[in-house]
């Protein structure tokens, strides 16, 4: 499971805007999100047009007349998504923490109960470099630092990045980040301008997909809804798509992620308190269900070997429904002599859509002249399996 903030202490780079588009993107990539809001202006939370009982402030507060376990703050917002919403009294919780020992981790220790429940946990901090921002930083193994193509934004990433450095410091946390460029004019000169400095300073800190301005965005934020669900054809939706695409590519195995309902997943928490007899529960879940996949499916399923000439690749992924387009080294394609990048599966009689990631780049079959639209416009490979007994199949 990946814990990824989205921070930047000045206002109007796309924090938010990232943080709901995003979440959004990789649900729709079949990816468990959750989205924690973590900034008392709650845009998140109005962002998704949610009106909650409680908030993240009475799973955190040791004072509020109201506290709740994290899970029962949690609102369903669409398939795979999840939000923890956030409110105005949020702002006291610094008052409430400057006197505790270890306010840095009161975030981190709540989300300790339950990081087994989600593929993504995402916290959009609020627009400063206060308590909030920190205990988010500090829970985070990873963070999302979206910015303009303006000097301004440029200065900001280093007072953000020196933040990084002391909770390494003085917490020996270590989170490693990346700078997003969102906002990006393309009308503008100047806009490539400061893009060109940013990269020369952050190179080997930056993601690859830039978030262009896009109207939609914003008008499916006055609707309270996330970009899919206003307009999946936009530039807008293209871009976050892009990004959810190419965050998915640097995914890991992460053994014991469990595929049960959230709220059936959240009774077995309560039930199971002791953290180590829950990992032993999954790790006998997953055994059970590999057992259960040997003698009742793959008997009756056909290989199918997955083929890409591409001798100049230093590494080569098949991704997919049939492992829900995740990219790790289970999904890794063996170089053959020949250039040939090879990869054999046992799949069921059905319909499959997939891509190769070529050194990072997503790529269609150039052997499969079968293809589908996706949601986002663009084009997937297409495989069709059917039931055979002794022949294998090759795409």
């Amino acid at each position: 499971m990946r814990i990824i903030g989205i921070a930047n202490q000045k206002g109007g780079c796309g924090k938010t805007t990232t943080a709901i588009n995003l979440s959004a993107c990789l649900a729709i990539n079949n990816r468990r999100v959750l989205l924690i809001d973590m900034d008392p202006q709650a845009h998140a939370t109005l962002g998704l047009n949610v009106s909650p009982r409680y908030s993240i402030y009475n799973a955190l507060s040791k004072l509020s007349d109201k506290r709740v376990e994290l899970p029962d703050t949690i609102v369903a917002v669409s398939k795979n998504l999840h939000l923890v919403p956030s409110s105005i009294v949020l702002s006291t919780l610094e008052q409430e923490l400057s006197g505790e020992i270890g306010r840095e981790s009161c975030l981190l220790d709540t989300l300790n109960e339950f990081t087994l429940d989600y593929d993504y946990i995402l916290i959009d901090c609020p627009p400063n470099l206060g308590i909030l921002t920190i205990n988010a930083i500090r829970a985070s193994t990873e963070l999302i630092i979206p910015t303009e193509a303006s000097r301004f934004s440029l200065e900001g990433i280093d007072q953000l990045v020196e933040i990084i450095n002391l909770i390494q410091d003085r917490l020996d946390h270590k989170t490693d980040y990346r700078i997003l460029v969102a906002s990006f004019d393309s009308r503008l000169a100047h806009s490539f301008d400061m893009l060109k400095k940013i990269k020369d300073k952050f190179s080997d800190n930056m993601f690859n997909t830039i978030i262009h301005v896009n109207v939609k965005l914003k008008e499916a934020q006055n609707q309270g809804i996330h970009i899919l669900n206003y307009n999946k054809y936009s530039r807008g939706a293209k871009d976050y798509f892009s990004l959810s695409r190419e965050i998915i590519t640097q995914e890991t195995m992460v053994e014991g992620l469990i595929t049960l309902p959230t709220q059936e997943r959240f009774q077995e928490r309560i039930q199971l308190k002791a953290r180590g007899e829950i990992q032993s529960r999954i790790k006998e879940r997953i055994q059970e269900e590999r057992r259960e996949a040997v003698e009742e499916r793959m008997p009756q399923t056909p290989d199918v070997t997955f083929s890409l000439t591409e001798p100049q690749a230093r590494e080569v992924f098949l991704a997919g429904d049939f492992n829900q387009w995740r990219v790790n080294e289970e999904s890794k394609m063996e170089l053959r002599e020949d250039g040939r990048w090879v990869k054999k599966m046992r799949l069921e009689p059905g319909s499959y859509r997939y891509r190769f990631v070529v050194d990072g780049q997503w790529r269609n079959d150039p052997q499969n002249q079968r293809r589908q639209t996706n949601p986002f416009g663009s084009m997937d490979s297409l495989l069709e399996v059917k039931e055979v007994r002794d022949d294998s199949q090759e795409s």
